[in-house]
């Protein structure tokens, strides 16, 4: 039988000397006393939900992002060949359409702005105002252990050390955001309370003694959530130890790494390994309520990463979007690399944002996969915008953006569609429909009042 005796809060954490954990929603947590009122239910919803943030830079071919097969009512009945990673999951996503944003062409500006709109001033490093994430995380502040957190991989190349480049995230018009590119402080930043007291421990370990008098109150579900949520901290822990020591051994014998240059110290030689542990730590923080809200940037605006570890690929990222050169002497490529074809170039190009998009596939499988207390899955209460701020790469062009939603908002969208509105569409309006899923009605955004039907 569910014990109901004894009730905790949502706020309750999993404390040790030096470290503290965040539960997963549980049925032992308290809950509202309005259950029986389904607008109160919905206003609740929308208070857990969580939202994410996914850039990329460099845009897409033009007709990469384009759905191969589209039934009369819109949906989505096949992806392309450069879109395939995501055809499984595909009844989760929102492939949008005629979308844009005035700032979008270009690298700098298009960063910067992406998720702010509205003006920049390039002298000044500066934008609008307080970008979208930064307004959800400023009305939650409150409610979780982190307001929002700001991730990105360590930029590569030319521009890496370019502050317009580097920023998604903005507090005001003035203060981008400081971004965490080494997988272990953001894991540290999430549970460690002290950088001195048992550091070489395990957290799971540090908190052991408390989750056990948790599971003595819960219900039998509520001990299988909270084993199921420790194995996977302990597991996260564990790959991060493995990364650092390959790290660690790449720096000690000079090894050349997949992408062609020397690991920084944290930051794991592979890039894909690398990538997935920021995208596991996401769901970590979303599925212990760490924070609802996240961005995380897949290289700065120009990024120029070599993806020479991708099957019939070479070259850097940035050059490879500028398709229709193929001498490699234009724009920041590096001397070195030439190609035959316009077309192979492109698959080239085409290649690399396969690979990203195996990337974002994984996260929706992983978020799809945990089941919180209300019966839905993390994906269903999330809602995610993956995407870039350029359209065609080559021509740097800011009309019918490379995006897509997956998530279902706490039931405000309704996926496994093509989002196509009839006109060309401010992206703003995207912005606003997604506060909107987190319970939060903002005026404006930009030049825009009026949001994006999601449903």
């Amino acid at each position: 039988m569910r014990k109901t005796a004894s009730r905790i809060s949502r706020r309750t954490l999993l404390k040790g000397t030096g470290a503290a954990l965040a539960l997963p929603w549980l049925d032992i947590m308290k809950m509202p006393t309005d259950q029986a009122d389904p607008m109160a239910r919905l206003k609740r919803g929308s208070q857990n939900n969580r939202l994410a943030y996914l850039y990329f830079p460099n845009g897409s071919a033009k007709g990469s992002w384009q759905p191969e097969k589209i039934s009369p009512d819109g949906s989505l009945q096949k992806l392309n060949r450069w879109m395939a990673p995501l055809e499984s999951v595909k009844q989760h996503l929102l492939v949008t359409n005629n979308l844009w944003t005035p700032r979008g062409n270009g690298h700098g500006a298009g960063t910067a702005t992406w998720l702010t709109d509205g003006g920049y001033n390039e002298r000044k490093i500066q934008v609008a105002g307080r970008s979208a994430d930064q307004i959800v995380a400023h009305r939650l502040k409150n409610q979780t252990v982190l307001p929002s957190l700001e991730l990105s991989v360590k930029g590569e190349g030319h521009f890496s050390g370019c502050l317009p480049r580097n920023s998604i995230s903005w507090r005001d018009a003035g203060t981008p955001l400081e971004r965490e590119t080494e997988p272990r402080s953001v894991f540290d930043r999430m549970f460690r309370t002290s950088a001195d007291s048992a550091i070489d421990r395990s957290v799971v370990d540090i908190v052991l003694e408390h989750a056990r008098q948790i599971k003595r109150a819960g219900s039998i579900e509520d001990q299988r959530k909270i084993d199921e949520y420790l194995e996977s901290v302990r597991g996260l822990e564990k790959r991060l130890d493995f990364a650092e020591q390959q790290t660690q051994q790449a720096l000690d014998n000079r090894q050349v790494t997949d992408t062609l240059t020397r690991p920084q110290p944290g930051i794991p030689s592979n890039h894909q390994a690398y990538v997935r542990l920021m995208l596991d730590l996401i769901v970590l923080a979303f599925w212990a309520d760490a924070t609802r809200v996240c961005t995380f940037m897949l290289d700065h605006g120009q990024s120029n990463r070599y993806f020479d570890f991708i099957p019939d690929c070479k070259g850097t990222w940035h050059a490879l979007s500028h398709y229709r050169d193929i001498s490699g002497r234009t724009e920041d490529d590096d001397g070195k690399t030439s190609w035959n074809t316009v077309s192979s170039k492109r698959d080239m190009y085409n290649r690399v944002t396969r690979w990203h998009h195996a990337q974002f596939a994984y996260l929706i499988k992983k978020l799809h996969g945990i089941r919180e207390a209300n019966g839905q899955t993390l994906l269903e209460s999330s809602t995610l915008c993956y995407g870039s701020s350029i359209s065609d790469g080559h021509n740097h062009g800011e009309d019918n953006l490379p995006l897509i939603l997956a998530g279902y908002g706490g039931g405000s969208i309704n996926p496994g569609r093509f989002l196509n509105p009839p006109r060309a569409t401010s992206m703003s309006r995207m912005h606003l429909a997604m506060m909107q899923t987190m319970g939060i009605d903002f005026e404006r955004l930009g030049d825009e009042e009026r949001p994006l039907d999601l449903l």
